[in-house]
């Protein structure tokens, strides 16, 4: 009877692990003047992941952004980037970056603190998040930093074997993240020399293969079968909002550490 209720449970854990997605968004970017864009993007998100970063800052678009989120009850992560008078990421020592993410992560903490809620993740953007897919090291420097943070945060990043490496030697939670829009090479590397898919076509086969069969798709015709936590979409770019829409339409998403509860068996 016992092995009866365990595979039961685990025909259950398979069918629905296919389901279980976070839909991330940037908020509070501010290269403009528009401090609160994207918040259309926000009731199809799970998770949002509010700039503190040291370029593109605004304090009141921060404010705005946890304010709003709190008013939707989304849950809330960090932004997090390198200065960008860092052109090197490799130069840097460990102590640097520990620098860097804390310095950013004590910035959004003041506010979610102010309106009683408190950050679930850290996302990295920019240089910071290209070197920490590329490069093990420094992958670990900031897992190393957001962990001595608090443990309990959810580092994500792009999904493969570097960010798989540094959840397990660095022993922190992660999340892999598939980028909507990004271009990936057959090897499932991220192009980061080739801007963004503008393929409406390419995008919707994307979004359904990675929501119904956890594919893929590198162009019309080729994927491959990937693991993934977690999905940004960019709000900088107009047909994304349709898509985001379409996913969630789909599939309603549910944040990075519900759906890792949900895919141990503690809750249906």
């Amino acid at each position: 009877m016992l092995n009866q209720i365990l595979e039961l449970n685990f025909n259950i854990m398979d069918n629905s692990l296919n389901n279980l997605f976070d839909y991330n968004i940037n908020l509070a970017q501010v290269f403009d003047n528009n401090i609160d864009k994207g918040f259309e993007f926000v009731d199809y998100a799970s998770s949002v992941n509010i700039s503190c970063t040291m370029s593109a800052q605004n304090p009141l678009a921060i404010k705005n952004a946890v304010e709003y989120c709190k008013f939707k009850s989304k849950e809330i992560g960090a932004l997090i980037s390198l200065p960008a008078s860092v052109t090197d990421p490799l130069s840097l020592s460990s102590e640097e970056v520990e620098a860097i993410v804390l310095y950013q992560l004590g910035a959004i903490s003041s506010f979610t603190k102010a309106a009683s809620l408190n950050i679930e993740h850290v996302r990295p953007c920019g240089l910071m998040y290209k070197t920490a897919a590329q490069n093990l090291e420094f992958s670990l420097a900031v897992a190393n930093a957001v962990k001595k943070y608090s443990e309990w945060l959810v580092l994500y990043g792009a999904a493969g074997n570097v960010i798989k490496e540094t959840e397990t030697t660095a022993n922190i939670n992660i999340a892999q993240e598939i980028l909507i829009n990004g271009v990936y090479t057959a090897d499932m590397s991220l192009d980061f020399s080739s801007g963004l898919i503008s393929d409406k076509d390419l995008l919707d086969r994307r979004l359904n293969g990675l929501i119904k069969q956890s594919e893929l798709y590198i162009n019309n015709n080729e994927s491959f079968k990937v693991e993934c936590d977690t999905i940004h979409f960019d709000v900088d770019y107009g047909y994304t909002l349709d898509l985001i829409k379409e996913a969630h339409n789909t599939v309603e998403p549910r944040p990075v550490n519900y759906n890792k509860v949900v895919a141990s068996g503690w809750v249906e």
